[in-house]
């Protein structure tokens, strides 16, 4: 009886497993598509690895090559653009020792003051000492070292007149050199060397500097410095002077090639800068800076590339300035000295080296960077290095006897092999990666194919009832029954569909009975963002209207105050008739004509900036100005003490940053009395002749500093019958045409000289229609204000 039972069971168990079983069916099928898929899959996955693995070396050569490039080409630029950088830094630095000092040769009497302020400090002056055994002099100590040589001294061992007047003006070198010394770029030197006739010698910081050059430079006592230590620089510049445009480089700094220093014995780079005569004639000496090549050898020391790979700085000639140790072996580089008239330095070209394609390598002659590849011989066999090539920018070089263009060139060197190290590993563990992966391929071919037969068997009852249940619950959800769910037991990927079509169920319900809401809450937020937004347009336009009267009003007030011709006419003995046009609604130029029984003051300025503060500070002036001169002012340098007084306080209290040049003639008995800084006036004679008056020492701007008195001066100039006086604002020189050319003070006198037959008033409008002519469609920038004045 148990016998026959257990045959009965194992029948029900295989019953569902006949062939005609959609169980069977589902397992043969699948099986049988499983099968196809692995070995199919298994065979193209060995195939695709082995062809990626080709296509992955292939790709890494291609990618490394690239990217080593770009590599070399980012690097070098940005050490090319750092060791710029350093250059340029030294650049600013000496060219503003070179403006402060230029500044004072434009203003003698200024450089004069302070060469006296200088020279009574007792830390400061220059006590010079007659070698009588050398035959020069010398302070003994300083802030600088000034040197005066034995021909610039008198047979008492004092500096000829003109050269203790050099000494004198060149001292306020003593206050700027020295800070300069302490900030920005490391400089070994600074130093100024004046004129050819007259060429003192100072330094900072203190040196032995004659004596050192004794010992260095016999017969250097005698001769002029500038023929016997740099010849061809002076008068280089001279050329320049004469034809600015045989400048090799834009740039007035030259540049000398490294050299060694007398002093200090280090490798140096000399940067000079020159100085002109205050009516540009002439050269008026020289400032300069010494900076030793540590800086820019340490720009090309500190390159790494590789292991071996190292970095050069080569001047025009292939001169290596700097390069490491290993640079000098691989490139086969011999060193030798070059002496000259006064500067020792070294040579070691790349045209003088032991390996022949070294000698023929071709510095870049553009911008841009040159990568090529060179082989140098190493132990008897020939080693491909490749070479990265990129210039500096060009500067100006003396080169021993006269001035030069020169471009520098920065280079990097590394052996081929190391670049390519990389790919060789990268090779060899795309093989090693392969092997594993046919490895696991296979392992994991078998693996899957038992798995999935046993998947498929166990899941396959399953997986028909789930389905079952998902058609059942697409179909009552087709039919608009939302709040269908199904509920499948089982965790696999049927369960989760479940899950999944329960969830899509459930928000199909939830957006169908909230979408009309969701509308309708977002139509009312739209419109009350529009209502926001209408509020906002109409308060914006109320303030502008709001501002556009104020603007008006002031401007109407600003052009109220301006002289009116009935004024101007009833003036005797001189014609006065004036243009003001502001550039914006306000104008922060002034002009006024005030009469005051027999003299008249005419007043021009110009407040910086235009609009509404610099109109009203242009009303405070006239202001001022109405009151001093109806109270009796005819001292015309207290007058301008006091308004300026008057008008500083007002700036100090609207707390204000704006100031105004400003200049007033005053008219009597056919004399001008000048007084103020501002624009030049300009004096057209009876006969033609344009006088050209500068007021730079004539004032001080007004409104920035409490008293002006000391730097308050007056000109005293005849103004007779048939004389024209011109007054403007750099509105008018300032004015750009259609190409950017500026109006400028040259066509000013030019159209003054043709219009000055005529009255005041048509001599104002040939000006003005002049300056228009050149403006054409140009958009104005600044106030325009225009004076003119004609006597009788």
């Amino acid at each position: 009886m148990t016998d026959t039972s257990n045959t009965l069971a194992a029948k029900s168990r295989w019953s569902g497993l006949s062939l005609n079983s959609f169980r069977a069916k589902f397992i043969l099928v699948v099986g049988a598509a499983v099968l196809f898929d692995l070995v199919l899959a298994g065979g193209v996955a060995i195939w695709n690895v082995q062809n990626l693995s080709r296509d992955a070396i292939r790709t890494v050569r291609h990618g490394l090559s690239e990217a080593s490039q770009e590599y070399l080409e980012t690097y070098i630029e940005t050490t090319t653009r750092r060791a710029d950088l350093l250059l340029s830094q030294v650049h600013a630095e000496v060219t503003g020792l070179a403006n402060s000092t230029q500044m004072l040769i434009d203003l003698p009497r200024t450089r004069s003051a302070i060469g006296g302020i200088v020279e009574s400090h007792p830390a400061l002056r220059d006590e010079l000492v007659y070698n009588r055994q050398k035959g020069w002099a010398q302070n003994e100590q300083g802030p600088s070292v000034v040197s005066v040589w034995g021909y610039l001294l008198g047979a008492d061992g004092t500096p000829l007149p003109e050269v203790a007047e050099e000494i004198h003006q060149s001292s306020a070198f003593n206050l700027v050199a020295p800070s300069l010394m302490k900030t920005g770029a490391a400089k070994l030197q600074l130093y100024y060397v004046g004129p050819k006739d007259r060429p003192i010698m100072r330094t900072t910081p203190y040196t032995d500097q004659a004596q050192t050059f004794d010992r260095l430079y016999p017969g250097h006592n005698e001769a002029n410095f500038w023929d016997f230590f740099f010849p061809g620089v002076y008068e280089g510049w001279q050329g320049w002077l004469a034809d600015p445009d045989s400048r090799p480089v834009a740039s007035d700094i030259v540049t000398t090639a490294p050299y060694v220093d007398a002093i200090t014995g280090a490798l140096i780079v000399s940067f000079f800068h020159p100085l002109w005569t205050q009516d540009r004639s002439d050269v008026a000496g020289m400032v300069a800076a010494d900076i030793t090549l540590d800086q820019l050898a340490g720009l090309v020391e500190s390159v790494e590339i590789a292991d071996t790979g190292f970095g050069f700085l080569a001047m025009s000639d292939g001169n290596i300035i700097t390069t490491t140790e290993e640079g000098v072996r691989t490139l086969g580089l011999v060193s030798s000295d070059v002496t000259g008239q006064g500067v020792t330095g070294v040579a070691r070209s790349l045209r003088a080296s032991t390996q022949p394609e070294v000698v023929s390598l071709e510095l870049p002659q553009d911008s841009g960077t040159r990568i090529t590849t060179i082989h140098l011989e190493e132990n008897g066999e020939e080693v491909p290095y490749t070479v990265v090539l990129r210039r500096l920018a060009p500067t100006n070089l003396w080169d021993g006897g006269g001035i030069v263009e020169e471009t520098m060139s920065l280079g990097f060197v590394v052996p081929e092999r190391e670049i390519y190290a990389a790919l060789a590993a990268a090779q060899q563990d795309i093989s090693d990666a392969t092997d594993r992966i046919l490895k696991w391929q296979l392992a994991a071919f078998v693996i899957c194919l038992l798995i999935v037969f046993m998947a498929v068997y166990a899941v396959s009852g399953r997986i028909t009832a789930g389905l079952s249940a998902l058609a059942d619950a697409a179909n009552r959800l087709q039919r608009k029954d939302y709040s269908v769910r199904v509920e499948i037991p089982t965790r696999d990927e049927v369960g989760a569909v479940g899950v999944a079509f329960n969830k899509m169920a459930e928000e199909i319900r939830y957006h169908t009975e909230n979408l009309e809401k969701a509308v309708e809450e977002r139509t009312h937020e739209l419109a009350a963002a529009n209502e926001e937004i209408t509020a906002l347009n109409a308060k914006l336009k109320s303030e502008n209207l709001r501002l556009g009267a104020e603007l008006d009003v002031a401007r109407h007030i600003q052009m109220m105050v301006i002289p009116k011709s009935a004024e101007l006419g009833a003036i005797p003995m001189i014609e006065v008739a004036g243009y003001m046009e502001p550039a914006d609604e306000v104008g922060g130029d002034y002009f006024d004509v005030l009469q005051s029984g027999s003299r008249v003051k005419i007043g021009i300025g110009d407040v910086t900036g235009h609009g509404l503060e610099s109109g009203v500070l242009m009303l405070m002036v006239q202001s001022v100005a109405r009151a001093l001169q109806e109270k009796g002012g005819g001292d015309p340098k207290e007058f301008l003490e006091v308004l300026n007084r008057a008008i500083f306080k007002n700036i100090e209290r609207t707390k204000t940053d704006k100031h105004l040049s400003l200049a007033f003639l005053d008219y009597e008995d056919r004399r001008i009395t000048l007084s103020g800084q501002h624009e030049e006036v300009l004096v057209v004679r009876s006969d033609g002749e344009v006088e050209r008056i500068d007021t730079m020492d004539l004032g001080f701007p007004i409104g920035l500093e409490s008293d002006i008195g000391p730097f308050v001066r007056t000109h005293d100039f005849r103004f007779d019958n048939g004389d024209i006086i011109i007054l403007h604002t750099d509105g008018i020189t300032e004015a750009e045409g259609a190409d950017g050319e500026l109006f400028g003070l040259d066509r000013l006198c030019q159209s003054a000289r043709r219009h000055r037959n005529g009255s005041a008033d048509e001599i104002k409008d040939g000006i003005i229609s002049d300056l228009m002519a050149h403006i054409g469609s140009h958009k104005i920038h600044d106030d325009i204000t225009l004076v003119v004045m004609r006597h009788r």
